[in-house]
């Protein structure tokens, strides 16, 4: 079922768990992540970068939006790193249930007021808000940006800006970067800078770049407070290390159905099951995201089971 950001993430936080966030490239992977949510029973939020829509066309937003729609577990269809009102009009246009608006290269005022601006442009539409405060840091392989330096989040800042813009959720720098992490480099995460922004926010907070970080580390976000978890690199990744075996071990193969379904599996295992405790799943490749299972009465928004 097709519903918004808020929708999603105000029982998560509530419940203290995180929903991933998968970076919708192509229709394989489309089919591989809501397959699997709907295996297990989980919501999912199908992530695309203005690039990537631009790349695919509209008609990968009419997949997505099918796909969610059919889907028997909560799906929302979010456009991911907006960073101007174009961007969002187009986004609100071909339907999707919630933006993020990154002016986070702004100065504080800025970005205030620009994401201000989407927010009073989309909540009336019941389309969903996340912002960025802070910045990302960039491997220089990705399509979602980032840059050379992270500007950490301030905690105090945090409570101003939400104050200030209305926003649904809030994507913090704790020192992630976008895309697959060079050989050799070892990422930390600030954590108690996380559990000091967490006692201060009003919203569900967004942890970017989370590739390649160690499972132990994004667990223990996701412990003290990270709500959405962005998964690009590693599922595309899978994808095509699959695709690159199938074409070594057969260059002369060309159709689709022999191509991709290593990959779609490859991808499945990403999205699936890891670890069960006490109804939460832990969920891709690399345990970054624990959701519950939805059962009857467990997950519900507006005192409403999403799933029977």
């Amino acid at each position: 079922m097709l519903v918004n950001m808020k929708e999603i993430l105000s029982v998560a936080n509530e419940k203290s768990f995180a929903v991933p966030a998968f970076n919708i490239g192509t229709c394989q992977i489309l089919k591989a992540v809501v397959d699997c949510c709907e295996e297990k029973k989980a919501p999912v939020i199908l992530a695309i970068h203005p690039k990537e829509l631009a790349f695919q066309g509209d008609s990968a937003m009419a997949a997505m939006r099918d796909a969610a729609e059919k889907a028997r577990v909560p799906v929302c269809i979010h456009m991911d790193h907006s960073s101007t009102v174009e961007e969002i009009l187009h986004a609100v246009r071909t339907g999707f249930t919630s933006v993020m608006i990154d002016a986070s290269h702004q100065s504080f005022e800025e970005n205030a007021r620009i994401s201000k601006q989407i927010v009073d442009m989309v909540h009336p539409l019941g389309i969903s808000v996340e912002a960025e405060l802070g910045t990302i840091g960039t491997t220089g392989n990705d399509q979602e940006g980032g840059t050379s330096e992270i500007i950490y989040t301030d905690p105090d800042d945090v409570v101003k800006f939400v104050q200030a813009t209305g926003i649904d959720c809030l994507a913090i720098a704790i020192g992630t970067a976008h895309g697959i992490y060079p050989k050799g480099f070892k990422p930390e995460l600030k954590l108690d800078l996380l559990t000091q922004i967490k006692k201060k926010a009003a919203v569900p907070l967004v942890l970017h770049g989370g590739s390649a970080n160690p499972d132990e580390e994004i667990a223990e976000s996701v412990k003290r407070g990270i709500n959405k978890i962005n998964i690009s690199s590693d599922i595309k990744d899978a994808l095509y290390q699959e695709l690159r075996k199938t074409l070594t071990n057969d260059p002369k193969v060309r159709e689709p159905i022999e191509l991709y379904p290593e990959g779609i599996e490859a991808m499945k295992q990403v999205c699936s099951t890891r670890q069960t405790k006490s109804n939460t799943i832990v969920y891709n490749a690399r345990r970054h995201c624990i959701c519950p299972a939805i059962t009857s009465g467990r997950y519900s928004t507006r005192g409403k089971a999403y799933c029977s």
